[in-house]
């Protein structure tokens, strides 16, 4: 590029290749895009040093008097869609800087140079506070600095009058009868029952109606929730109407006695139960299965002794947040226990033993089982009593300390006859199908299965679909990739609407978010099935083709090395050693599954 191109202006003249103006001299006829030899990199603008935009005269567009430059950005609070009338700022701006008449400066809160306020913070800052203020707090700049800037567009047509927003629904409000502190009492009570003829006729309308938009908002939210279809819905607001109609005096509570009623006709009690002790129209005075079940076998034993044993079952049910903390145990750890130490009470107590402060090592050594599974169990129920009782200052000395309860032998695990497993494999049942292969192909525990999510199925990876399961990544086969493809159509089509994100579902717990138990699980599988036994079958093959590897064990199913052990160990036993009799052969155009 030449030196004469910075000389004083010509009259312009279009390029005469692309016809574009005026982005030549007199003398050139040609811009810098069509140069000869071209394109040629405009010279930077002699005013601002911009090197984009070039107009002519060596000046950019921005700055030369007769160009048109593009919309750009507010020098003062970044907007963009600014145009050069205003020296390239905002009509907001133009007003705020006649109205502070200061000089630019960094702001206090995110450092850009511009025109400040008195509080030296910059329009911007102002502009992005009031956006997220919250009405009668004060403004936090440090909170407003941490969640950045958000840019605007200026120039934007307004609406000068906007039409008010319309109110928000109100709830319903609560209603008088919850509120009223007095009830009169009845006279007797009278089991009530749903299934004499014309029991129920008229219950559900004998509710009172502003006690029943109460609870169903609720039942509403509850429905969205988890995504109840429209039957299940009018059957639980049915079963909440009848129970409200029972409600004919004012400050009364129902009892859960009275929603089992419920069950006689074939509606949800257990969700109504639900929603009335939510809606606090209900007094929960039904006493635990567990601690029912206690009682019932303490009854026999001193009163000194059962008191310390309700401790002792107070603590292990709610824990203990005094020093020493405690964390509550589940039911089948607190009905074992008491299980396996209820034989060694009930002697003390027949001896003439009244409280548990009278029982010495020499005591508990005399009820101990010889040897075996009895005596480890034994011990280990006597120790969590005699340990609670005395971490809790109940007891003075525990006199289970110097016992040591011994190793519980286990139990050697024996191979299946395969067509059982095959049987339940070619289910027509999707979960049972399902259920089993992936016992029998992966080894999945019970416990797997029930917390198993709709998120742990993975079909995206290439390689195939995978079950991600806490830390282990199983790469399902393929049978029983085509028995979850068909459970999984028969869960869309059974529950359509449903929110629950567990993969097995049941009629319970499909309008729920709980997960399925044990007993489902059990009662999915053939009488002679069982997932502990399926699943000891599939370790015990895999150790017999690997010819004991137990490294290959703990990867491919995620079990300890002791476990691992057991099953390596259990390949050479003597009784073992005897061939499996062959299964019998598949029935005529059938073949047995992979």
């Amino acid at each position: 590029m030449n030196a004469d191109v910075r000389g004083p202006a010509a009259q312009h003249r279009l390029c005469q290749v692309c016809g574009e103006r005026p982005r030549v001299w007199a003398s050139v006829e040609f811009c810098f895009t069509c140069w000869p030899g071209g394109p040629v990199t405009p010279p930077p603008c002699l005013r601002c040093g911009s090197r984009t935009l070039y107009w002519s005269t060596g000046l950019c567009q921005r700055c030369h008097a007769f160009a048109v430059p593009p919309p750009d950005t507010c020098r003062n609070c970044l907007a963009w869609g600014v145009r050069r009338g205003r020296n390239w700022m905002c009509d907001p701006c133009a007003a705020w800087i006649d109205r502070h008449h200061t000089p630019a400066a960094p702001c206090t809160v995110c450092g850009h140079s511009s025109v400040l306020a008195k509080d030296r913070i910059c329009r911007l800052c102002h502009l992005q506070a009031a956006a997220h203020s919250i009405p009668r707090q004060r403004t936090d700049w440090t909170q407003v600095r941490r969640q950045g800037q958000q840019l605007f567009i200026t120039r934007l047509p307004t609406q000068r009058r906007r039409a008010p927003a319309p109110p928000p629904p109100l709830a319903p409000r609560k209603p008088a009868v919850l509120e009223s502190p007095l009830h009169q009492p009845l006279l007797f009570e009278t089991p009530r029952t749903l299934r004499h003829r014309g029991g129920s006729t008229g219950l559900a309308q004998r509710a009172e109606p502003e006690l029943a938009a109460w609870v169903d908002q609720f039942t509403a939210r509850q429905a969205l929730e988890e995504g109840w279809d429209r039957g299940f819905l009018n059957r639980v607001r049915t079963g909440i109407n009848i129970m409200l109609g029972f409600l004919d005096t004012p400050g009364l509570r129902l009892a859960p006695t009275d929603v089992d009623v419920l069950k006689e006709v074939q509606l949800p009690a257990a969700r109504v139960t639900a929603l009335l002790t939510t809606a606090g129209l209900l007094d929960d005075n039904r006493i635990p299965a567990m601690t029912a079940w206690a009682r019932q076998r303490l009854d026999h034993l001193p009163a000194a002794m059962n008191h310390e044993m309700h401790t002792w079952l107070t603590i292990m049910q709610n824990g203990s947040s005094t020093s020493p903390r405690r964390k509550p145990r589940s039911p089948i750890t607190i009905r074992l226990y008491l299980y396996w130490s209820l034989p060694a009470l009930t002697r003390w107590a027949d001896a003439g033993k009244t409280t548990l402060r009278e029982i010495t090592t020499r005591d508990v050594i005399a009820v101990l089982p010889a040897t075996g599974r009895d005596r480890a169990q034994t011990c280990k129920g006597l120790r969590s009593i005699f340990h609670v009782l005395k971490n809790h200052r109940v007891l003075f000395t525990d006199p289970t300390t110097p016992l040591r309860p011994g190793s519980t032998p286990t139990k050697i695990p024996l191979p299946l006859p395969a067509d059982p497993i095959y049987d339940a494999l070619t289910s027509p049942q999707p979960a049972t199908a399902l259920l089993t292969s992936l016992i029998a192909f992966h080894g999945l525990t019970s416990h797997d299965m029930q917390h198993l999510r709709l998120t742990h199925v993975d079909n995206t990876h290439p390689g195939g679909t995978r079950l991600r399961i806490n830390d282990r990544t199983v790469l399902l086969a393929g049978p029983v990739r085509d028995r979850l493809a068909t459970y999984l159509h028969h869960r869309a089509t059974c529950w359509p609407t449903t929110t629950n994100p567990h993969l097995f579902l049941s009629r319970r717990t499909a309008t729920t978010h709980h997960n399925v138990d044990y007993h489902w699980i059990r009662r999915q599988l053939p009488p002679h099935l069982n997932p502990r036994t399926l699943r000891h079958d599939r370790l015990l093959h895999e150790a017999a083709a690997t010819d004991g590897d137990t490294q290959r064990l703990i990867d491919l199913f995620g079990i300890s090395p002791e476990t691992a052990h057991r099953f390596t160990n259990t390949v050479d036993h003597p009784h073992l050693r005897t061939p499996h009799p062959s299964p019998s052969p598949a029935p005529s155009g059938q073949t047995r599954p992979d």
